[in-house]
């Protein structure tokens, strides 16, 4: 497994502990003590869990705009982390192409989620990702 996957899927470890604890800082030293990952896996996982820290209201708000007919929380805790997760990748990593991001958080919702989570997401993401790109081109227009 590479390092930005397995990356990922600690992130989402980490934001589903995050929202079981309800701990708005993300999980403690612990977490990323027993996570026993390469130092590489784990700062890619930290960037990722800080970031949807720090943009969470943005990342949630996009989300809540795409999920036609779901609110944020009624959304399944994994769905939800994983939503997030990719979100916030679309919107500060943009030397990742917005199709791998949709594609390994597809893989992640099968690994982690339910049946209907690969669907879920993937419809999800692809309104985020249309949104996003939307912004894109408003602040580019003159």
């Amino acid at each position: 497994m590479g390092v930005r996957r397995r990356g990922r899927e600690l992130a989402l470890q980490a934001l589903y502990q995050r929202e079981i604890t309800q701990n708005p800082e993300g999980p403690d030293g612990t977490f990323w003590a027993e996570a026993d990952t390469m130092p590489e896996t784990e700062a890619f996982a930290r960037e990722l869990v800080a970031g949807v820290c720090e943009h969470g209201d943005r990342i949630d708000a996009l989300i809540s705009e795409a999920a036609e007919h779901w609110r944020l929380d009624r959304l399944a805790r994994v769905d939800r982390c994983v939503l997030r997760l990719a979100t916030y990748e679309i919107l500060a990593r943009p030397e990742i192409p917005v199709s791998v991001t949709l594609n390994e958080a597809i893989e992640i919702a099968r690994a982690f989620g339910s049946d209907d989570s690969p669907a879920f997401v993937n419809g999800v993401l692809d309104r985020v990702a249309r949104a996003l790109g939307d912004e894109v081109q408003e602040e580019d227009e003159p």
